[in-house]
C-alpha cells in the first residue's frame, strides 16, 4: 500500500471515533481560558500515534495533545486530531482531522479528512491535490473587492493584547474592501476550501504547526501561495499566515496589519 493511501486509511478510521462521539455529551477540559480538548481528542491522537509509529517509525510525531518542545525535524508528522474542537463540542460540522508529514523542511503528503461531512482531502509533493478524486485548484478571482476570504480568532483574543488588536485592526481595513468574510473555526478546513476554490485567501494568527501542515501542501499543490503578514516567506515559527490563490495575495497584504 502507498504511503498516502496508509495515511488516508488512517483519517478514516480515526473519523469513526470522532463521529461516534458528535452527538454525545463531551468531557471537557480546558487547557486555556476558552481552548477546550475533550476525551475524543485524546482518544484520536493516541489512535493515529500508534498506527503512525506502525508505519513510519523514522518520523518524530508532533501531536497537539501531547508534543512538547520544539517543532523542528528532518523528518516528522504533524497531527491535529480534531482541528475545530470548538466546533466539535458545539455540534457544528466543520472539523477535522489533520495529518502533515514533512521532510527536511518541506510538506511531502497531507490528509485532512472532515468525518461529519465526510470530505477527504489529500495532497502528494509535486502530484497535485484532491478532494476525493476530484482534482483540486483555487479561484481565479483577481479582484481582492469581489473575493471571500477565510480568518481566524486567536485563543489569546480573551487578553485583548496584541493578537487581539491585530484581529480587530486588520477587520476594520479589510472588510469594506472584500466581499465577505467568513470564520469557520478550523484552519485545516479553511485552508482546503481555499485550494477548493470556495474561498480566495485566509489569514490568521497565532496557530501551531499541527493547525497547518497538512493544509499547506494541499493548497500548494492547488496553486495557492502562502507568507506571513508581512509578506516573507512563512514558516512554522511566523506569526501569522496569510494564504490565497495567488491572484489577490498582494492586495490582500495591503490590508493587513504587519506583525513581528
Amino acid at each position: 500500500m502507498k504511503d498516502i493511501e496508509i495515511l488516508k486509511s488512517i483519517a478514516k478510521q480515526a473519523g469513526e471515533l470522532i463521529r461516534g462521539g458528535y452527538y454525545e455529551v463531551k468531557k471537557i477540559k480546558y487547557k486555556g481560558t476558552v481552548d477546550l480538548v475533550t476525551e475524543y481528542d485524546v482518544a484520536v491522537e493516541k489512535f493515529v500515534i500508534g498506527k503512525l509509529e506502525e508505519y513510519f517509525p523514522e518520523h518524530t510525531l508532533v501531536a497537539e495533545e501531547s508534543h512538547e518542545g520544539n517543532y523542528h525535524y528532518d523528518k516528522a508528522i504533524y497531527i491535529d486530531p480534531i482541528d475545530g474542537t470548538t466546533n466539535f463540542v458545539h455540534g457544528f460540522p466543520h472539523l477535522a482531522i489533520s495529518i502533515g508529514v514533512w521532510e527536511g523542511g518541506e510538506p511531502m503528503m497531507a490528509v485532512v479528512y472532515n468525518p461529519i461531512l465526510d470530505e477527504l482531502y489529500w495532497a502528494v509533493y509535486g502530484e497535485g491535490a484532491y478532494l476525493g478524486d476530484k482534482k483540486l485548484q483555487v479561484s481565479k478571482q483577481n479582484k481582492l473587492q469581489q473575493s471571500l476570504i477565510g480568518t481566524g480568532f486567536p485563543y489569546a483574543k480573551v487578553n485583548q493584547g496584541v493578537e487581539y488588536h491585530w484581529v480587530i485592526d486588520c477587520l476594520t481595513n479589510l472588510l469594506p474592501h472584500i466581499r465577505d468574510i467568513r470564520r469557520l473555526g478550523a484552519a485545516a478546513v479553511d485552508l482546503c476550501y481555499l485550494a477548493e476554490g470556495k474561498i480566495d485567501a485566509f489569514y490568521e494568527i497565532d496557530l501551531k504547526p499541527w493547525d497547518v501542515a497538512g493544509g499547506i501542501l494541499i493548497l500548494l499543490e492547488a496553486g495557492g501561495v502562502i507568507s506571513d503578514a508581512n509578506g516573507d516567506g512563512y514558516g512554522f515559527d511566523s506569526k501569522s499566515i496569510v494564504a490565497s490563490n495567488g491572484k489577490v495575495h498582494g492586495q490582500l497584504l495591503e490590508r493587513l496589519v504587519q506583525i513581528s
